[in-house]
C-alpha cells in the first residue's frame, strides 16, 4: 500500500514524501517547522489528489512557441 512517509530533514524541518507501494519515492513536500504542520499537508493532498484532474500545458506551450516563431 502506498503511504506518506514523515521525516525530519539535515536541517531538522518536517517534510513527508509520498512512497509507492514498490518503494518508489513518487512525491515530496516542502519543508515544515512543524511536524503538524507536514502531517496536516500530507492528509490535505491524500484529500484533494483523489478528485484532482492532470492538465497537460505542453501541447499549448508547442503551440505558443509555433505561433511566435
Amino acid at each position: 500500500m502506498a503511504k506518506f512517509v514523515i521525516y525530519r530533514d539535515v536541517a531538522g524541518q518536517y517534510r513527508w514524501r509520498l512512497v509507492a507501494n514498490n518503494g518508489e519515492k513518487v512525491a515530496a513536500s516542502e519543508a515544515y517547522v512543524s511536524r503538524q504542520g507536514a502531517l496536516n499537508s500530507a492528509q490535505r493532498v491524500k484529500i484533494l489528489a483523489v478528485s484532482a484532474t492532470i492538465v497537460d500545458n505542453t501541447t499549448s506551450e508547442l503551440v505558443r512557441r509555433l505561433l511566435n516563431k
